[in-house]
């Protein structure tokens, strides 16, 4: 039933879940300082995609192969960990070594996809608890989850862009610490 309720704490869940992926579009802005709108909105947009896909998968897990998934819920904020903690070390590492000509370096869109998956792994055990909703409601949950991480995301990167203007070369070690 679509109800108050329910779009509370689907926009919940959407908070929730976007927080990771604010964290990242900021150290994105941050390392990228000279990134274009467009840009910015893809990453956001990326980022919102697999928000929303991620709890999809874990619903049809549910629905359909919910024994050999559930083995896996234990890794899942482990491997999360492990792909934020690759990111922000290599992230310190670019920023140690302090070429101003890199300052405009263009992330690429393999590293984008990593941040994405990375900060969405969470997200596929929210398909756990939205079992119980038929597809139509899990689509609408996973829509407003996608929205709202777009909104955190773009202002994240926007942030991080403002950050890496004034932090200038050291905007990178301090976008690596905060992953």
């Amino acid at each position: 039933m679509l109800d108050f309720t329910f779009f509370l704490n689907s926009a919940l869940l959407g908070v929730g879940l976007a927080m990771d992926a604010f964290s990242v579009s900021v150290v994105s802005g941050l390392s990228e300082k000279c990134m274009r709108p467009r840009k910015m909105l893809g990453i956001s947009a990326t980022f919102a995609t697999f928000q929303a896909v991620m709890p999809l998968i874990g619903w049809v897990c549910v629905h359909t192969i919910v024994t050999i998934f559930s083995s896996l819920t234990v890794a899942i904020p482990w491997i999360a960990l492990a792909l934020l903690t690759l990111i922000g070390t290599k992230t310190i590492i670019d920023g140690c070594k302090g070429d101003d000509e890199c300052a405009c370096k263009p992330i690429t869109l393999g590293a984008i996809f990593i941040q994405g998956t990375a900060t969405s792994i969470d997200a596929l055990s929210v398909g756990f608890t939205i079992a119980t909703y038929d597809i139509f409601m899990a689509l609408i949950c996973a829509l407003i989850i996608a929205v709202i991480t777009f909104v955190i995301c773009l202002l994240g990167v926007v942030i991080g862009k403002k950050f890496g203007s004034v932090l200038s070369n050291k905007a990178s070690i301090f976008g690596g610490i905060i992953l």
